[in-house]
């Protein structure tokens, strides 16, 4: 949660610096939002291949592990697509787009701002991709503090699917208290599926 806090924080300075024109540089017309887009995505790499346990969590894994993620991105973009019939500002896709982040908040709110700003402008992109970043913090943040609920209503699985991403790395502590501790190898295969389908889902919603 301390992280989203700082993220949400530094969204908002870099909003009154582009308000007050403090920096010498238009970034309208610059690459600078895909150069941090490459260094996400160099981050995710290096973050996925260096971890010690990789091999060890691949080898006890089953083939009807693969639901998880599944059940996960379909669920999300289904109710995605579902809040399009009440913002009727955005489009389905738009919509599709934003919940693509699965709780990526910092990757998908760069992708969406970069992919939209040809078809609706620098505003409207901005936009969007604000609403993505609010949306996937959100529902990072329900993931941490809805994981008792989740599992005593749902299952010991639902906690790792409402977590998205985040079922590997901030939500995975609540999980293993929770679900159990057997349940660590499925978080961090879905943890590691859905944070390599984010730039694939937003891209191509985006696009459409």
């Amino acid at each position: 949660m301390k992280g989203s806090l700082i993220v949400l924080l530094f969204f908002i300075g870099g909003c009154l610096l582009g308000i007050t024109g403090v920096l010498p540089f238009n970034l309208q017309q610059g690459n600078l939002t895909l150069y941090i887009l490459y260094a996400l995505m160099l981050q995710v790499g290096i973050s996925i291949g260096s971890s010690k346990n990789l091999t060890g969590i691949l080898q006890s894994l089953r083939p009807k592990h693969l639901l998880i993620p599944l059940a996960t991105i379909s669920g999300t973009l289904l109710f995605s697509a579902a809040a399009s019939l009440f913002l009727t500002q955005w489009s389905i896709f738009d919509c599709m787009a934003v919940g693509s982040g699965f709780a990526y908040y910092s990757l998908s709110s760069i992708l969406i701002t970069q992919f939209k700003e040809a078809s609706l402008g620098i505003q409207l992109a901005t936009e969007l991709g604000t609403i993505a970043l609010l949306s996937n913090i959100f529902r990072e943040m329900m993931a941490l503090l809805g994981t008792p609920l989740l599992h005593k209503y749902f299952g010991k699985l639902a906690p790792i699917s409402a977590a998205g991403v985040n079922s590997m790395d901030v939500v995975l502590p609540l999980i293993t208290r929770y679900s159990g501790k057997e349940m660590i190898p499925v978080a961090i295969f879905h943890g590691i599926l859905i944070d390599m389908s984010v730039p694939f889902f937003v891209s191509f919603f985006c696009h459409l």
